[in-house]
Parts: C-alpha cells; sequence; structure tokens
C-alpha cells in the first residue's frame, strides 16, 4: 500500500476525533472506538483506503449539517458515497429491527419472518450502488457484537442485536464468502440468543482440548514428515471449529457432541491440484479411515464457489479426525470468498487469473449475485434491480416492480385499503399518487374511510397504475359497480313488469328459474340487458297446467317430424332426425343405416356424411320428406355480433315475426365477440332463410346461419 494511500486513511481517522468527540453509539460504544474496530476488520479482508476511510467516517452524518458535500470535498466522490450509502443502510436496520423466527410458536409467523428475512437482503443488496459498502455494514455488525461480548452487562440488547445479524448479516456473509466473518458473527450471535447451548458446547470443546491437541500435534508431525519424504512441500495445521456450525450441525443431523466427527481436523495446503489428490492417497495409505466420510469438492465445488477435499481417519482409540486438502488459493477462496481475488490480483500471485481487472469485476458480482438472481449489474461498481423495496410504517419489507406507484403499494396491501387511497406521504413527506417508488423508502397511504378509485387511474398515460395486481383491482370495482347498477335498473323493470301482471308477489327465485337464469340478481342483469322482454315474463308466468299443454303439443310435433320421412323400398322403418346437421324440409336428406337404432336422417351437404370411409358409404340409403304438413323440425341457429343493447330483443321479434319458436337458447363471448346458439322448430327450412337474412341484416350483427 503507497504512503499517499495510507495518508488518506490517516487523515480520515485524524478529523474523526474532533466530530467524534466523546459521543457514543446506541449500543454505548465510543464512536472513535467502533471506527478503529471496523478498520482493523476490512484491513483483514481488504487492503482498500476508501473502504479503510469509510470506517472512521461511518458517523459523520449525525456529526455535520452537510455531510455529503464535506465528505466530498474532503475525500472524493468514491469515499463520499460509501459513507453516504452505509448511513442508508444503517437507518434501514432501524426501521427494520428483526425478530427471531424461532421466537415464534406460529408455522405462519416463522414462514413469514424468513420471508421478510429474505427480502430485506435482497433490499440491501439493491440499495447498494457500490457492493464494497456491504463489507463495511458487515464489519460494523461485527464490532458491534465484539463490544457486546467485551462488555457483559447488556444481554436484552446483545440477544436482539445477534438474532438481527443470523437473519440477515450472517447469511450476506456467507453469501459473499466472507467466512472469516461469517463464522464470527454466527458464534458470537449463538452466545447471545442461546447462550446456555453455546456454552455447553464450548464447555465440552473445552475438556477434551488437552487429549485433541495432543492427538493432533503428533498426527501434524506424522502427516508432515510423510509429505517430506514424497518431496510434497506443504503447511499442515489444526482447524479451528466454530461453536455455530458444531450447534447447526447436532442440530440438524440430531447428533451428540461425542457422535461428531469434525471437532478434531486438520488443514493440509499445497501447491497444486494433483498435489490434493496425491496428498489424499498418501494420508489414506497410513491411517485407517471412514469410507462413508469422503467430498471430492474440487471436482464438485459447492453452489457458493467453496473447493476442498474432505475425509475422516481414525487414531489408535478409534476416534476420528477430519483432514481437509486444499491448494492455496483454494484456501484463500474459501476463508476470504471471491475478496481474496483482489488481493490474488495486486500480489501477482502465480496462480491468479489472466482475466482483466473489468472481467474480475464481473466474475465478483456475478459470485455476489449468487443468492439473488433478480439483482443485476449496472455497472462493474454496482448493481440494478428490476424491483424496488419498500417499507410499511411497521418496518415491514414489501417487494414491487420497478415503477410502483403508492397506489400499487395500497393494493398490494390489501384490495380495499387500494380502493380507498386518496393520498401518500413517502419518508414522511406528501409525494403524488404517481410517484416512483425507490427502494428504501417508508410508504404511509392516506386513505378515506369510505370511497372508490378513480377511472383516471386506468389512463397508462397518467402513470397512476403500473402493476397488474393493482389494474385488476381497479377494472374489478368498476366493474362491480356495473353490475350493481344492471341489477338496480333490472330490480325496477322487473317489478313493474310483474305489476302490469297483477303478480307482483310471485316467487322472483322461481320467475328466474323459469327464464333460465340460476339467482334472482342474475335475472336482474338480463333484464337490463333486455336479454328478454314483457312477453317473455307473460309467458313465465302462465299457469303450469297450460304450460304442460304446450310443452306436450310441442314434444308431440317434434316426435311426429320423425316419422314424415320415408325410406325408398321399405315400410314402417324406424327414423330418426340427426342432431348434428338437423335436417328440415326441403333440405336434400339421405339416410345412414344404423346398429340397433335404425336409420339416420342427415342432410345430403352433412360433414358427417360427406367424410365416411368406403365401408360407411355402403350403409348409405335413398330416403325422401313424406306429407310434413303440421310437423315440426328442430334446427340449431349461430348468430355471431356485437353485444350491443336490444340486439337480443331484436332477434327474438323476428323469430316470432317469422312464428318460428325458440327453445332453448345460450351465448358466450369469444375474442369479444358475443355468440348466440339459437334451438328453434320449424316447419319448413325456407321460413329459416327469411328469418336469417333478417337477423343478418340487423345493425351490429355479423353472422346469422344454420350450424
Amino acid at each position: 500500500m503507497s504512503e499517499e494511500k495510507q495518508a488518506d486513511s490517516l487523515l480520515a481517522r485524524q478529523m474523526a476525533i474532533p466530530l467524534y468527540g466523546d459521543k457514543k453509539l446506541f449500543t454505548g460504544e465510543s464512536r472513535l472506538a467502533h471506527a478503529d474496530g471496523m478498520a482493523n476488520i476490512v484491513r483483514g479482508i481488504r487492503d482498500d483506503e476508501e473502504l479503510i476511510s469509510a470506517c472512521y467516517l461511518f458517523a459523520v452524518h449525525d456529526c455535520l449539517p452537510n455531510p455529503e458535500e464535506w465528505l466530498k470535498n474532503n475525500f472524493g466522490s468514491g469515499v463520499a458515497e460509501l459513507v453516504n450509502e452505509l448511513h442508508r443502510l444503517i437507518e434501514l436496520n432501524g426501521k427494520t429491527r428483526l425478530m427471531p423466527a424461532e421466537d415464534s410458536e406460529k408455522v405462519a409467523d416463522k414462514l413469514m419472518l424468513k420471508a421478510q428475512d429474505a427480502l430485506l437482503r435482497k433490499m440491501v443488496l439493491a440499495m447498494c450502488r457500490d457492493l464494497r459498502v456491504v463489507i463495511l455494514r458487515l464489519s460494523s455488525r461485527l464490532q458491534t457484537l465484539r463490544y457486546y461480548a467485551m462488555k457483559k452487562d447488556d444481554p436484552q440488547g446483545a440477544k436482539t442485536y445477534g438474532a438481527d445479524t443470523l437473519a440477515l448479516y450472517a447469511p450476506l456473509a456467507n453469501r459473499l464468502g466472507i467466512w472469516q466473518i461469517k463464522w464470527e458473527l454466527e458464534d458470537l450471535s449463538l452466545r447471545f440468543t442461546k447462550p446456555d447451548i453455546y456454552n455447553e458446547i464450548a464447555r465440552q470443546l473445552d475438556e477434551s482440548r488437552e487429549a485433541r491437541l495432543a492427538f493432533m500435534r503428533d498426527a501434524v508431525d506424522k502427516i508432515k514428515l510423510m509429505l517430506a519424504q514424497k518431496g510434497i512441500e506443504a503447511e499442515v495445521s489444526g482447524r479451528p471449529k466454530h461453536i455455530y456450525s458444531i450447534y447447526k450441525k447436532m442440530e440438524r443431523k440430531h447428533l451428540r457432541f461425542d457422535q461428531l466427527y469434525d471437532v478434531r481436523a486438520l488443514r493440509i495446503i499445497v501447491q497444486t491440484v494433483e498435489q490434493c489428490y496425491e496428498v489424499l492417497s498418501i494420508v489414506q495409505e497410513n491411517f485407517r479411515g471412514v469410507s462413508s466420510e469422503y467430498d471430492d469438492y474440487i471436482s464438485n465445488p459447492k453452489p457458493n464457489g467453496y473447493r476442498s477435499l474432505h475425509t475422516v481417519i481414525l487414531d489408535g482409540r478409534d476416534r476420528p479426525i477430519e483432514i481437509q486438502i486444499r491448494t492455496r488459493a483454494m484456501h484463500e477462496y474459501n476463508e476470504l470468498g471471491m475478496a481474496a481475488h483482489w488481493r490474488y490480483k495486486e500480489a501477482g500471485n502465480s496462480e491468479k487469473s489472466n482475466q482483466s481487472t473489468e472481467d474480475q469485476k464481473v466474475a465478483w458480482l456475478r459470485q455476489l449475485l449468487a443468492w439473488s438472481s433478480d439483482v443485476k449489474p449496472e455497472s462493474p461498481q454496482g448493481v440494478e434491480d428490476d424491483h424496488v423495496y419498500v417499507l410499511t410504517p411497521q418496518g415491514r419489507v414489501v417487494e414491487m416492480r420497478t415503477g410502483a406507484t403508492p397506489i400499487d403499494f395500497a393494493y398490494h396491501l390489501h384490495s380495499e385499503l387500494g380502493h380507498r387511497c386518496r393520498g401518500a406521504k413517502v419518508n414522511g413527506q406528501m409525494v403524488p399518487l404517481n410517484y416512483k417508488l425507490k427502494t428504501g423508502e417508508t410508504v404511509e397511504i392516506v386513505a378515506a374511510k369510505e370511497g372508490g378509485p378513480s377511472r383516471d387511474w386506468l389512463n397508462p398515460e397518467l402513470g397512476f397504475v403500473v402493476t397488474n395486481r393493482a389494474r385488476g383491482k381497479v377494472r374489478q370495482w368498476f366493474n362491480q359497480k356495473a353490475v350493481e347498477e344492471m341489477v338496480n335498473a333490472g330490480r325496477d323493470i322487473i317489478e313493474k313488469d310483474l305489476a302490469r301482471l297483477g303478480k307482483s308477489t310471485f316467487k322472483l327465485e322461481e320467475l328466474a328459474k323459469r327464464l333460465g337464469y340460476d339467482t334472482v340478481e342474475d335475472l336482474y342483469v338480463g333484464a337490463a340487458k333486455e336479454d328478454f322482454g314483457f312477453k317473455s315474463i307473460e309467458k313465465a308466468l302462465k299457469p303450469k297446467e297450460e304450460e304442460k299443454k304446450e310443452i306436450f303439443t310441442s314434444k308431440s310435433k317434434a316426435e311426429s317430424a320423425k316419422s314424415q320421412v320415408l325410406v325408398v323400398g321399405v315400410d314402417s322403418l324406424l327414423t330418426q332426425l340427426a342432431r348434428c346437421c338437423h335436417p328440415a324440409p326441403p333440405d336434400k336428406i339421405v339416410g345412414f343405416v344404423t346398429r340397433g337404432r335404425g336409420v339416420t336422417i342427415h342432410r345430403a351437404d352433412c360433414p358427417n356424411i360427406r367424410h365416411l370411409d368406403e365401408k360407411g358409404q355402403e350403409r348409405l340409403i335413398e330416403v325422401s320428406w313424406g306429407n310434413a304438413e303440421g310437423a315440426v323440425f328442430p334446427v340449431e341457429v349461430l348468430v355471431v355480433g356485437q353485444n350491443l343493447p336490444g340486439l337480443l330483443k331484436d332477434m327474438s321479434e323476428i323469430f316470432m315475426k317469422e312464428k318460428i319458436a325458440i327453445i332453448g337458447m345460450n351465448s358466450q363471448v369469444v375474442k369479444g365477440d358475443m355468440h348466440w346458439r339459437f334451438n328453434v322448430e320449424i316447419s319448413q327450412a325456407d321460413s329459416l332463410k327469411r328469418t336469417l337474412k333478417a337477423i343478418g341484416d340487423l345493425p351490429g350483427v355479423y353472422i346469422a346461419r344454420r350450424t
């Protein structure tokens, strides 16, 4: 490190001394002592003078009226940006102080808290334009835990910070691959959150320490001698076992302390990958091993990039000891994560990558983002996310798409809150409802006691609503209001028509059923849309005796239609009209001999007849219409058009004018158009042609034809 660069951090410390004075942090720690602790931690990770200077200046925002300008003028934009972002992260932590999921007995609460932890970790990375600020935040948190470990008289405050660390900061350190910080964060946090468990594991480690160290010294000497005899230069040492990792393994595998294989552990560091496997072979030849305990993380690295060979051997008393074998580069990476590449790049190590500085920055960013694929690098020095992470006044993190507004936020929380949204405060200041929210902001909705959304919210040019959820909720509200208006209008129509008929007391549920509606509300909507008129109501209210008579007469006519077909050369042969093409006089027809059901009569141009194979053609016979006087034939009609008010009423009147009875009808919307299917009874196809032409001439009708 150059003297000029060292002078920058020394200057930062000197300028911080009069600013901090005797002031203390919320925890009670001296600000200057906290800054010194942070700087020492950062130096162990990265010799970066901007980072170290930022450590000393971490609290200037609480000491100066214009900190951003002061920082930029005295230390440049790089340090100023780091300190500004660190201040934002510290403020964020104050707003979102976490509670450990283990403190809740409800599964739903645990899941919600874990989801919030994950969102908060995303939020931290999304807020950092310079990802180095995460290292500053981790260093600050580790220094706070170290202070509590020395203080020993604030268990509640320490427990809160420990729970917060396990939920947010230890996972961040893990994803960054800065293991030396991760392990200490976890051990100290466990000490504060579960002191009984921590002390019990520590006691058992201490009790077995002497025997463990004696065996490890013997094993180290023996392995060094064996490797030296093979001409392999290696560093062999005992590997510290961290209490938190012991606790998690015991909990995960339901093991006792004495059942753990890796409490006694050695680490062997060599120069090349080939030597790793050579050392493994030597160890296995000279010690009894546990075959089930072997992992090759060199050929198959862990998702976070960790690489090493793991095996377990036994001493003369069958006590297990774990052996880890790796190269120096692997060790640096495993201990410091991607930060190790900075050290290798600057030191000119023989195993350094041939990549350019820009390529290494991209690789580092990819490693950082492995746990959060939706955070994308904006530049080699920052990341950009396609989401924003904002806070409720209670500190809950809410993930929204980029460009989301307060209205989107309100609908995300609750539909009713969105409907009644009339204003919004962001960080305590009123903002327009089309304000674009930014990560880290606290949003408070100002709502009316009652009311609904504005139609302007659906105008994309005004930018009030950008999320599909909010837009759908607004449309749903207006659609519901439209239905309510139609229900009210239809109720008035039904009540007036029943009054004209002197049937005001008639059960509306029965009337709805007779007119083909499931509910009275659907009946009202149908009346408002003019799907039926006064005549339909009058017919539906006829006494049941008359109704049965009409039904019987209609069925008799329909049944008689089946006997109005003559099969050439055969008398009294059972015939039936095909339902696929609904033939009616004077259609050209053909008979198809079925198995057990007589002859089915089809129109000659029926697709089913035209597509018969050779064997099917042999079963066709010649038929003709007999005396069809007085008979009626069922026919299906398709009408396609716009859903215009009164159009259904006009079509019904045309059928009535041509004296064609409608015996069934259904409708559906297909690609924005209405499709009506009428089941009618006719005596001659010619009358239906006139009817279809008249319907086709109606405004808004595209197609009117037989099916």
